[in-house]
């Protein structure tokens, strides 16, 4: 599960953030989460809750902004909203999809004490 891993290296960076702003307590994490990041969004809610506690985000509330995949059809020119990877453009029909958007996972925004 590389949501484990991935949740510690937020936390992480979460409470170093929150430390150099002179904060006492994270109360809220706002993550955007592509759709093709390969996340598992319920098992990283619960990694969260085991690997925030007795740190500054000890009972944060974890909100998980979605962001849709995009991408660029190599065949038909045409930016298009893609679902999954390797699947085919709704346009076309063609398979050489290059990933444009909505692959990526980062910390949007901190509610602090």
């Amino acid at each position: 599960m590389h949501e484990m891993s991935l949740v510690e290296g937020i936390v992480q960076l979460v409470e170093e953030a929150a430390r150099a702003d002179g904060c006492a307590r994270v109360k809220a994490v706002w993550l955007e989460i592509g759709q093709l990041a390969a996340v598992e969004t319920e098992a990283l809610r619960f990694c969260f809750d085991a690997v925030a506690r007795d740190t500054i985000a000890d009972g944060a509330r974890l909100e998980i902004i979605g962001i849709p995949g995009q991408g660029w059809c190599m065949k038909c020119e045409a930016a298009v909203a893609i679902a999954a990877l390797y699947e085919a453009c709704p346009v076309c029909g063609g398979y050489q999809i290059q990933v444009t958007g909505g692959d990526t996972m980062r910390v949007k925004e901190l509610e602090v004490e």
